[in-house]
Parts: C-alpha cells; sequence; structure tokens
C-alpha cells in the first residue's frame, strides 16, 4: 500500500467563543488532536494577539488560535474535520473563520507575516484578507455570524510564520503550583521535561543547560526565533518565570 507524502501544514481559527463559553484555543486543540494520528503527538497551540479596537468585534483579547500539523491527510480531508468541528463548538454568537496553510507549497511568506504583522495595529477587511489568501493560495473559509473571524484566522498564519510572536496555549507544569516556595530546576532538565527549545532572558539571552530556574505559579512558554521558548528574568539574584506584563509583548 503506497501512502501518501508526509506533508506540513499551519492552521489557525479566530472568533469562536463568547463570553461565557467554550474559548477559541480550547477548539484549536480539540481540532488539532482530532487530525493528529497515532504516530504525532498533539502539537503545541499558539494564541497570537490582534489589534484592539471599537471597529473589531471580539470576545475578550482579539486573539487567533494556530498551530503546525504533520499529516498524511490532504487538505479536503483536513478542512472537513476541521470545520466539523467549528460549526459544532463554535458559540452562536460567534464569527469563526479558519485559514488552512500548505507550507510545502510556493507561496509569498513575506506578504503573510506582513499581513499578520499590520492585523496588530490596523483595522483590516475581509475583502483584503480573501484577496491575500486567493493570491497566496491560502484556503480561508468562514462558518457563522459575519464571517469576520477569517480576518484573524489569516492574520495568525502570518504571525506564527514570523517567528517571533504568541504565547503557547496553557501552562507548563514542573510541579512549581504544587509548593508555595515553587521550584528549583536547571535549564536542562526543563527542557527535557517539557520538550522546549530555551530558555531565553527578556533581554534575548539565551540561558545555558547549567543555569538554574525559580519557578513559581504560572509558567507560560512562548513563540520566539521560530522556536517554543521559555522566558525569564532576573529578580534578586535568580533567574525566574517571566511575569504577566514580560508576556504581553508576545
Amino acid at each position: 500500500m503506497n501512502l501518501l507524502p508526509l506533508k506540513s501544514w499551519l492552521i489557525c481559527i479566530d472568533d469562536t467563543d463568547d463570553i461565557g463559553t467554550k474559548g477559541t484555543g480550547e477548539i484549536a486543540e480539540e481540532i488539532a488532536n482530532l487530525l493528529c494520528d497515532s504516530t504525532n503527538l498533539q502539537p503545541w497551540v499558539t494564541r497570537h494577539q490582534l489589534f484592539v479596537h471599537p471597529d473589531i468585534p471580539y470576545t475578550s483579547h482579539n486573539s487567533a488560535m494556530c498551530f503546525r500539523l504533520e499529516s498524511r491527510a490532504q487538505l479536503e480531508q483536513i478542512k472537513q474535520v476541521a470545520v466539523k468541528h467549528l460549526v459544532e463548538q463554535s458559540a452562536p454568537a460567534s464569527d469563526p473563520g479558519l485559514a488552512i496553510l500548505d507550507l510545502d507549497s510556493q507561496f509569498d511568506s513575506n506578504a503573510l507575516v506582513e499581513f499578520g504583522l499590520l492585523a496588530k495595529k490596523e483595522v483590516i477587511t475581509k475583502p483584503q484578507a480573501y484577496e491575500l489568501a486567493e493570491k497566496l493560495g491560502v484556503s480561508l473559509s468562514e462558518h457563522g455570524g459575519t464571517g469576520q473571524g477569517v480576518i484573524g484566522a489569516l492574520a495568525g498564519l502570518g504571525l506564527r510564520l514570523y517567528g517571533q510572536d504568541g504565547r503557547v496555549k496553557g501552562q507548563v507544569d514542573l510541579g512549581q503550583e504544587e509548593s508555595e516556595e515553587g521550584v528549583e530546576l536547571t535549564v536542562a532538565a526543563v527542557l527535557e521535561r517539557t520538550g522546549l527549545g530555551r530558555v531565553i532572558s527578556i533581554e534575548g539571552e539565551i540561558l545555558d543547560a547549567c543555569e538554574i530556574l525559580h519557578l513559581t505559579k504560572k509558567v507560560k512558554a512562548i513563540y520566539y526565533q521560530h522556536e517554543f521558548s521559555l522566558l525569564v528574568y532576573r529578580d534578586e539574584g535568580r533567574w525566574c518565570n517571566a511575569l504577566k506584563k514580560h508576556l504581553k509583548a508576545y
């Protein structure tokens, strides 16, 4: 039996939730789980902050959720699974959008990155999003309400490609919340236990494997220089996990 080649995809959704309903990040994780086969781990979902403006409808923060998929499935199969779950799980008052990019295709990545960065600081229209998607060969579709989520979905693809944007959904569990004191671990131990690529300071310094980290409360990972990374800062001579104010930049 001849298997189809393994291909790489970026999938992004936006505007699926409402106050008191399941979040877009959770829905993205569920889609990722449905699309992953038994040979692949569920990919990490990254959250990408978009422009907050009175002319842009959003639930609480206006963020898109993106993940990378390695799959032998074809575009229509991937889209069918994603759309079915979007329609089933999105809030009635939401305006869901779905964007799927074949990373093995020929496309203008710079144009997509520029669109993503623009969506962080300007109001963009649906026609602009559809025009670029058609030009680049991105599958872009709306699945309820006004369909305004297609803008954020396309922008999320660009921001993930940019490689310098996004927080990983969820928290990194290293046992730090079980103790009021937190935990102390080496960089090497953290990377081994989490699968993250590096530990980096808020100034951009990559920490050596032997450095000791003091981790407390909520530990969040970011997407930085195309790697999943733990962000830390120096406090009273210790390396500590980044606070909410540090993470806002991502």
